[in-house]
Parts: structure tokens; C-alpha cells; sequence
């Protein structure tokens, strides 16, 4: 067990760009990483995919710490159609996401699981955003690849990249699509009493120079 500790969120995930947006909310919290088994299941579709394995990485940190914590977990997915585009596994499966991808609409899904430790409360949300993709040449994703940037992202991009930039625009919820949408995490937190000091839209948007038009229905 982790011995006990005044900071009360944790967040599962090693990724930097979740540490990145979490900490906008004005929360403390500290990082413990959950490896999971990311294979989809059979007939399984993208929602209930990226909802499970935020639930499961919830519950993997549960049973590692004491009562008096809170659990924040995230997981994200390319969805292209109905197919699930998760992480490539070498740089070819990366350029044939990539040009599969390419001056198409696609759909980024983010389950994200806040679990209570105290009572084993679990709430859940699910972020779905469009993103059509620009026109980009196959020597643009040559390049990319060889980066090795893509081989740890779903869909094989990271929509932030400052040189490869794959997007053509966006509409919907930009945190969403770098893994952790930041105010479907206010609106959980706040079912826990724990609502964000911070201005959390504004310091998302100046964050990924970034206007977003979807935040006053989300935190309503």
C-alpha cells in the first residue's frame, strides 16, 4: 500500500500531455501509472472500448492505496468509421494509419473514470470529437514517422505536433483529442464536491491557442 498522503488525485496515466492539462484545474495531485491491456474485445464498440479502460486503470491504482484518494483515469482512441486505431506497432502500421487518415473526418474518443477510494464510487464520461484531417503528402508522413513521434500515439498522430500539424480544423473539444478532456474531468469533480478553483475553459484555450466553442454546454 502507498502510505497515506495529503494529495487526494491521483492520475493514471504517464502521459505528459494529461499531466499538462490536469494541472490547469488547480488541483494538486501526484501521477501513478496503471499498464493495462489495451485489445479491444470482440464486437466491442469504440465507447464502451476507451469507457472499460478507463475503468480499469481506475481500478488497477485502487488496489494499490489506502482510502482518502481520488482516481482519475483517461483513455483515447482513433475511431475511423468503426474501426478502432489504436497505437501503432511499428512504423509502417504508423503510415498506413496516417495515409488511411488523410483528408478524412475521423472521431477521437476519451472515456475518462473518476473512482472515490473511500467508498468505491466510480463516475464516468466519454468525450467523442470530429477531426477532419488536412491533405497531407506522403513525404509529409515519411517525415513524421521517421520522428517517431507517432508510435505512441492512437490514430498515430498527436493532433499538438508543431511540424507536422494534421489537422485542417477543429470544432469540438481539443483537450478531448490530446487524451484528457478537461472539462468533462470539472464536471466529475464536481458530483465529488470538488470543484476547480481555476478558470479552467480560459486556461485551456490560452494553453492550445485554441477557441472553444463546446465548453458552456459541457459545464452548463
Amino acid at each position: 500500500m502507498l502510505e497515506s498522503s495529503p494529495v487526494t488525485l491521483l492520475l493514471a496515466s504517464n502521459s505528459p500531455r494529461r499531466r499538462q492539462l490536469l494541472s490547469l484545474a488547480g488541483w494538486e495531485f501526484t501521477v501513478s501509472v496503471a499498464d493495462v491491456d489495451e485489445t479491444p474485445r470482440e464486437n466491442e464498440t469504440p465507447a464502451a472500448y476507451v469507457l472499460r479502460l478507463a475503468q480499469t486503470k481506475a481500478r488497477v491504482i485502487a488496489d494499490r492505496i489506502d482510502n482518502g484518494h481520488l482516481i482519475l483515469a483517461a483513455d483515447t482512441t482513433v475511431v475511423d468509421g468503426q474501426e478502432i486505431l489504436g497505437k501503432p506497432s511499428d512504423e509502417a502500421e504508423a503510415v498506413r494509419m496516417l495515409t488511411q487518415l488523410c483528408g478524412r473526418t475521423h472521431q477521437v474518443y476519451t472515456g475518462i473514470a473518476l473512482l472515490r477510494r473511500e467508498d468505491d464510487l466510480l463516475l464516468t464520461d466519454l468525450c467523442i470529437t470530429d477531426v477532419p484531417m488536412r491533405s497531407y503528402t506522403d513525404e509529409e508522413i515519411r517525415a513524421y514517422v521517421a520522428t517517431g513521434d507517432p508510435l505512441d500515439k492512437a490514430g498515430a498522430y498527436a493532433i499538438q505536433h508543431p511540424v507536422f500539424r494534421p489537422v485542417a480544423r477543429m470544432d469540438g473539444c481539443y483537450a478531448g483529442v490530446m487524451g484528457l478532456p478537461l472539462c468533462h474531468v470539472v464536471r466529475l469533480m464536481r458530483k465529488v464536491n470538488r470543484p476547480s478553483a481555476a478558470d479552467v475553459p480560459a486556461n485551456c484555450q490560452t494553453l492550445l491557442e485554441y477557441r472553444c466553442p463546446v465548453f458552456p454546454s459541457i459545464l452548463g
